[in-house]
């Protein structure tokens, strides 16, 4: 069964921390981003998601990610958790950020 709690790492150096993972499989924790383009200094963001639990353990989930001390912008993550070769818990995720943007001529520019 993955677990999603504890602390995890990406390729580029962020970082997240889950905290416990209910048995309905929502949870929440901390993003503490390694990349911006903002102009403020990055900060540890909150996030809360949902896992779906289901029995052959790799399960999915996806949390939102308000960057709210920093940013005028949120991120939604989805993805996967794999058992690795070594028995370790694997996360694949993909993502969507949402900046703002002042009118709605711009919104085409607003989301990566």
């Amino acid at each position: 069964q993955c677990n999603l709690t504890g602390w995890w790492e990406n390729d580029l150096g962020s970082r997240m921390q889950i905290f416990k993972v209910d048995s309905q499989g929502n949870f929440s924790g901390t993003y503490h981003t390694a990349v911006s383009s903002a102009q403020k200094p990055i900060e540890p963001c909150p996030l809360v998601g949902t896992q779906h639990l289901d029995e052959d353990g790799q399960c999915t989930f996806g949390f939102t990610v308000n960057w709210k001390k920093f940013s005028d912008s949120t991120a939604v993550f989805v993805g996967q958790c794999f058992a690795g070769k070594g028995g370790e818990d694997i996360l694949h995720t993909s993502w969507l950020l949402r900046e703002k943007v002042d009118s709605l001529p711009d919104d085409w520019k607003a989301t990566r």
